[in-house]
């Protein structure tokens, strides 16, 4: 049986649904193995600068030559990461830059598609609509990185309005107290707000243990005790003397004993 060749992410769908994050993902592995140069188009070269009679040619791009083993290596990869139905489809494409740029036209209509829903999306977006701080973390950067493969930047301080004016009503203070200090990147209020989470939880657990103003509960020990001191306490009661009583046995008033008694012990 022949062994199927193993791929390192997933591969491209006919329908290209999945076409930006395959774009990106080709990009990085080919780019690790120094293949990137097959896809990518050369740059225009630089207008040479001239100093008196020099020319520096430090400023003056080069075309990068690709080989055919390169070239070869790129086209096999890249329809190893792509659907059996788009292989056949681009058979007799053999320049790795050509079937780049063919699949580049195919699904480029996909940022159109997703980008509406992605700002839908967005505008929708409520922390008070989940039901912790991790929940809507992921939700916030799953928007965010298919704005950004739409060509759409999200700066630190639009996520950071966006979490502010999604607070609870109830929460308005302590949104404000937020705000006021001054957050920087949304990392450092995602930590914040994680970290207040676990002490509410923590406080929680602590109240339910036990109703406000009531006694703790005694120990499971102090029954035991109580117990064996009672038991102990019979045994003291029912058993014998205590030792120093043993010890000093009482004396016995010994009753006069009549002539008559005398008489018969003789």
């Amino acid at each position: 049986m022949a062994k199927i060749a193993s791929v390192d992410f997933e591969v491209l769908d006919a329908a290209g649904k999945n076409y930006l994050s395959w774009h990106v993902d080709l990009k990085f592995h080919l780019r690790a193995q120094g293949l990137l140069a097959t896809i990518s188009t050369p740059a225009p070269p630089a207008p040479a600068t001239v100093t008196g009679n020099a020319v520096n040619n430090a400023e003056v791009a080069t075309t990068v030559i690709v080989s055919d083993i390169d070239k070869a290596k790129a086209i096999i990869y890249i329809r190893r990461h792509i659907d059996r139905t788009l292989k056949a489809e681009y058979l007799t494409v053999e320049d790795p830059k050509e079937l780049w740029t063919a699949l580049e036209d195919r699904y480029k209509h996909q940022k159109d598609v997703i980008l509406p829903r992605a700002r839908y999306e967005w505008e929708n977006l409520r922390l008070q609509d989940f039901k912790s701080v991790a929940e809507y973390n992921s939700a916030l950067h799953n928007i965010t990185s298919r704005l950004k493969l739409c060509g759409e930047e999200v700066s630190e301080e639009r996520m950071l309005e966006k979490t502010y004016t999604s607070f609870h009503e109830k929460d308005a203070i302590l949104m404000q107290q937020y705000r006021e200090r001054k957050f920087k990147k949304y990392s450092e209020l995602h930590s914040t707000l994680l970290m207040a989470e676990q002490n509410r939880e923590l406080l929680l657990a602590t109240h339910n243990l036990r109703p406000a103003g009531s006694a703790p509960l005694p120990e499971a020990h102090m029954f035991s005790s109580q117990k064996q001191k009672k038991k102990h306490k019979g045994k003291f009661n029912k058993g014998k003397a205590p030792k120093w009583q043993s010890r000093c046995p009482p004396q016995k008033n010994n009753p006069p004993q009549s002539s008559n008694s005398e008489g018969k012990k003789k």
